[in-house]
């Protein structure tokens, strides 16, 4: 026997369909604009006459930033930045939340540790004082720069302890009664149960990795060492003081590109590295936690 949905419950799932989809275009127009503006011409796109779809199509801005070996050399440094940033970024919050996690009969002073990492969420150091431990720590000038002063974020690791402590005890009990110590609890009881949790807080590591720019300008000496956001924000200016040195062709291609089509081409290629890596953890967003981990 089919079961015909009530008129409340068809108004409940149109009103949803319609909600959902409405969010959705409100996410996906501001990128599609940009598109559009960094495919179209030099005169439509100052005109302000470009909305969602390009006027007198052209790949100019994109040609231009293909053809520059810096742009590239830079995108190999943010690469760079990215999977070592990541990399050093997770495993010392694992290290940090799981002791951090225990009960205080098995790590005394537990929360005296527990208020010295938050203390730094609230109070820093500042922008020079972290500038000199930079530069005395040798590290000027090298990927290490961009990764070590901000090694450990304190508030993905409140994120992965708090969830590390909903994890059941019975879990834990069981590889400890089977002879595991602490270092593989944490590496095959909890980190496989965490999947959800590590997906969402790796996924801000790399967006804050990607994203970062200042620290590029602050630390890295030679513009050679500039990742993908530091040089695209410096590009402009960088044109500017070039021109004197372009070539006839360079400046050529330069009449048929505006600062508008330029900058909205960078934003859309600085972005969709990110946005391509959003469908591949989906699926840990939606994916229960512990189901079937534990059975009573």
């Amino acid at each position: 026997m089919v079961h015909k949905p009530s008129l409340g419950r068809v108004l409940f799932i149109g009103f949803n369909t319609a909600l959902l989809s409405l969010i959705t275009l409100l996410g996906i127009i501001p990128f599609v604009h940009l598109l559009a503006v960094s495919l179209s011409s030099n005169t439509a796109a100052m005109a302000g006459e470009v909305k969602l779809w390009p006027v007198g199509f052209s790949m100019d801005a994109y040609m231009f930033l293909g053809e520059k070996v810096e742009f590239f050399r830079s995108l190999g440094v943010s690469i760079e930045r990215v999977v070592l940033g990541t990399a050093v970024n997770m495993f010392l919050v694992f290290i940090t939340a799981f002791p951090l996690a225990r009960p205080n009969s098995q790590f005394k002073y537990r929360t005296v540790y527990v208020w010295f990492f938050a203390i730094t969420m609230f109070f820093g150091g500042g922008l020079i004082p972290t500038y000199i431990v930079v530069k005395n720590t040798g590290i000027m000038d090298s990927i290490w720069a961009l990764i070590l002063p901000g090694a450990l974020n304190v508030w993905n690791m409140v994120l992965m302890l708090n969830f590390f402590r909903t994890i059941p005890r019975e879990l834990d009990e069981a590889a400890t009664i089977d002879g595991a110590g602490y270092w593989r609890i944490l590496w095959q009881v909890y980190l496989p149960v965490s999947l959800p949790s590590i997906a969402t807080i790796g996924l801000f590591t790399i967006v804050g990795h990607w994203n970062a720019w200042f620290d590029g300008i602050l630390y890295m000496n030679s513009p050679d060492k500039y990742p993908l956001q530091t040089y695209l924000s410096t590009l402009i200016t960088a044109i500017n003081s070039q021109m004197s040195s372009m070539s006839p062709e360079q400046l050529r291609a330069m009449e048929n590109l505006s600062e508008k089509t330029l900058r909205t081409a960078q934003i859309f290629m600085g972005a969709l590295p990110i946005m391509l890596v959003y469908p591949f953890l989906q699926k840990y967003f939606v994916k229960g936690m512990t189901v079937g981990s534990v059975k009573e």
